[in-house]
């Protein structure tokens, strides 16, 4: 009778003594306060129970009916993206020291937690070029919106202008957080090469705009004109968030080399999977004038009384650890093994890989844009990017005809824009890392070629 129950915590007898207890005869009547008609429209109709080879069976069999960068050539990005992770990577991560715990609440416990955080900090303050980071965020998306609600505590004011070239899910997300405590957003337009109209932004930016959010490189791959977009905010007195690709600053400047003062953005390429999207990490950071606004926590290093080193939690102003009107934030979540992960994977490739991976995906990329340019019928929107372009499809071929073409042949072409950008028809969003061999380029280049045939255009 038990094997039918090998992932139920509780045995038949025990919830037997749980019903007897509460003076219960069975397990119906505890539901017995739900309507009978809405339990039945709730109903989950699960398949009888599996034992546990079946049930694996199963789930390989479900798993077989995804299409994904083992099987395929994968030119994804928008985000989310295929790196390189050296093996020791997951095997230091996965270990139970690690696997199990969580950024601790009280200030000392676990010191082998805190020192990862305090040199995950340490990497993330490099990478950015800034002068503290916190323990970690939930993602990028939220980290940018917690980046906007920072901004406005600093400078007392009620709006916030975010580029159309942010990551269009991020803008979401932004939107969401901003509804509750009113503040005003304001979108400032792209121009025609894929970048901030650093125009229409002095247009739009005023004395009461809090920030100035970026992406940089931005949702399209493009590089933004970021001193002049540094310059209009600071002229203002609004601030300068940016959110950043950690990868690209292996070839491109650091945000707080251009003067950024919030730094947000998401570590998956840090040596997290793409795991179907998630889950990932956010990572923040800013100058030390506004530490004491940062939300989540920071790991400090101090020493004991016998003077060894030891670490502590320095700032901790979460609701959960202070009164909520004195919280910077209600985030509940940094997920800490990802970020921790990635603290490994930074230890692993250094700053010498960190260049080289970036160099090798900006190179290729622009390699494979090239070769797209001399396509008859194909084109790239602007060679100013970093790992990513905008391809622009012949007006005779749709986003959905050509992914299905490419799909054929056992490549992901990339994520078809238009849907986001109504300026950009018929366009995909093609994104190349390291890991995108040369003949994966040519196979990419020789199907453009057979559809711009099809088409009676070459």
């Amino acid at each position: 009778m038990l094997s039918n129950y090998n992932y139920l915590p509780h045995t038949q007898e025990d919830r037997a003594q749980m019903l007897k207890e509460i003076g219960l005869p069975n397990q119906e009547d505890l539901f017995s306060n739900i309507p009978k008609d809405l339990k039945e429209c709730f109903s989950l109709f699960l398949p009888k129970a599996y034992c546990e080879l079946e049930l694996q069976s199963r789930m390989l069999e479900l798993a077989k009916k995804n299409i994904w960068n083992g099987d395929y050539i994968s030119f994804l990005g928008a985000g989310c993206y295929d790196h390189y992770i050296p093996s020791i990577v997951e095997n230091i991560a996965s270990k139970v020291e690690f696997l199990t715990a969580y950024t601790p609440y009280q200030p000392e416990i676990s010191q082998g937690t805190l020192q990862a955080i305090y040199e995950f900090q340490s990497m993330i303050c490099s990478l950015t070029g800034m002068d503290v980071a916190n323990a970690s965020m939930y993602d990028g998306a939220t980290a940018t919106a917690e980046a906007v609600l920072m901004a406005c505590r600093i400078t007392k004011r009620t709006k916030a202008i975010i580029a159309r070239t942010l990551n269009p899910e991020t803008q979401d997300v932004i939107k969401t957080y901003l509804n509750g405590p009113e503040i005003d957003i304001d979108v400032s337009p792209m121009n025609d090469e894929g970048i901030t109209d650093t125009n229409k932004l002095k247009e739009l930016i005023t004395k009461e705009v809090a920030c100035v959010v970026i992406q940089m490189p931005n949702f399209l791959g493009n590089i933004e004109d970021v001193k002049k977009i540094e310059a209009i905010a600071h002229e203002n007195g609004s601030l300068f968030v940016v959110s950043m690709n950690p990868i690209s600053v292996g070839i491109l400047k650091t945000p707080g080399q251009y003067g950024a003062d919030i730094v947000i953005g998401d570590g998956q390429p840090l040596g997290c999977n793409m795991m179907y999207g998630g889950p990932a990490f956010g990572f923040m950071a800013c100058t030390n004038k506004f530490m004491r606004q940062l939300p989540g926590r920071i790991a400090g290093a101090t020493l004991d009384k016998n003077g060894n080193t030891a670490y502590t939690l320095t700032l901790q102003t979460r609701e959960q650890h202070i009164r909520r009107e004195k919280a910077t934030s209600n985030i509940c979540s940094n997920q800490a093994l990802c970020a921790l992960t990635s603290c490994v994977y930074m230890s692993a490739i250094g700053p010498k890989g960190l260049k080289e991976l970036a160099n090798i995906s900006f190179q290729r990329a622009h390699h494979l844009a090239t070769k797209i340019n001399n396509i008859p019928g194909f084109s790239i929107l602007t060679e100013n990017f970093f790992n990513e372009f905008i391809m622009i499809l012949p007006k005779e071929l749709s986003e959905e005809t050509f992914n299905n073409k490419m799909l054929e042949l056992k490549i992901i072409p990339g994520i078809n824009v238009s849907s986001y950008f109504e300026e950009l028809p018929r366009s995909i969003l093609v994104s190349i890392t390291e890991k995108n061999k040369l003949v994966d380029l040519y196979l990419f280049i020789s199907a453009l070629k057979d559809i711009s045939k099809s088409l009676g255009l070459g």
